[in-house]
């Protein structure tokens, strides 16, 4: 949304008298002058008095609807587009819940996890977006995870049923788990997006994301963001509003895909690979 600005307006009254005033485009009083000279054709108001301070208050003008002429505004504004912004009700904020499960995995599971991971830092390749935005997105993935993710993905089918009553949506059975492994270190990002906007990924249902890392924890930062939605157009937008899921060692996160969230900047002073912040993760296809 455009933020406000000022609008110059002239008033015309009967009688050749006028005078100019300063308002916000947003400001409920432009919108009730648009009203007040509304053709005859059209619904009107009962006549309504208006009374505009003056000289920030030290003097006001009080006139009728009936008294209005017309407006003169400094940037052009017309009775229709005016009259359709104030009628046209915000858009409802639709709430973005997420799952979280801590101690997913055993702690042999995860240490041996992360021993894996660590262990092929040669194999890891810089991560690309779909439409190859530079510096959009900042991390690295294991292009072959073999058998890495057996554990979690293992897990994730037990669980599901539970996710989904917890989401509050229907049971289903998946069609395809996909998965990756991502490391974050010092620096990296990934900002606002969602997992389901493209043809080949419109069947994507679940996000999912597991946290492992050494411990204690060896950088800051990294949350995920899960923006509340709201519906522009037919499509499903972010909102203002967010949650911030805590990155928390051996736990795991579901939300829907079409959700928008962004990765923030992750603080890792040592910058080793082996301090960053390892992801399991993936979606769930119906």
């Amino acid at each position: 949304m455009n933020p406000p600005s000022t609008v110059k307006v002239e008033l015309l009254l009967q009688g050749g008298h006028h005078q100019t005033i300063y308002l916000q485009s947003s400001d409920p009083l432009l919108q009730r002058l648009f009203q007040a000279i509304l053709p005859p054709s059209q619904p009107a108001r009962p006549p309504e008095l208006f009374q505009i301070p003056l000289q920030a208050g030290h003097a006001g003008l009080c006139f009728s609807s009936q008294h209005l002429v017309g407006l003169v505004t400094e940037p052009p504004l017309y009775i229709q587009s005016v009259l359709d912004a104030a009628q046209t009700p915000a858009p409802e904020i639709l709430p973005s819940p997420y799952v979280q499960m801590d101690e997913f995995l055993t702690t042999e599971e995860h240490q041996t996890l992360l021993r894996a991971a660590i262990q092929q830092q040669a194999l890891f390749v810089p991560t690309q977006t779909t439409t190859d935005t530079p510096n959009y997105r900042q991390s690295m993935i294991l292009p072959n995870l073999s058998r890495l993710a057996d554990h979690v993905l293992k897990r994730i089918e037990q669980v599901l049923p539970e996710v989904l009553k917890q989401l509050n949506l229907p049971t289903f059975k998946p069609s395809e788990i996909e998965t990756q492994l991502t490391s974050h270190n010092h620096g990296n990002f990934y900002k606002l997006h969602n997992d389901s906007g493209s043809p080949d990924t419109a069947t994507r249902e679940l996000t999912y994301v597991y946290y492992f890392y050494k411990d204690p924890k060896p950088f800051s930062g990294g949350e995920l963001r899960v923006y509340d939605s709201k519906i522009e157009n037919n499509f499903y937008v972010a909102a203002e509003s967010f949650q911030t899921v805590n990155p928390r060692n051996n736990s795991i996160v579901f939300f829907l895909s079409r959700y928008m969230h962004e990765v923030l900047p992750v603080n890792c002073p040592s910058q080793n690979f082996s301090d960053s912040r390892f992801t399991i993760n993936g979606w769930i296809r119906r």
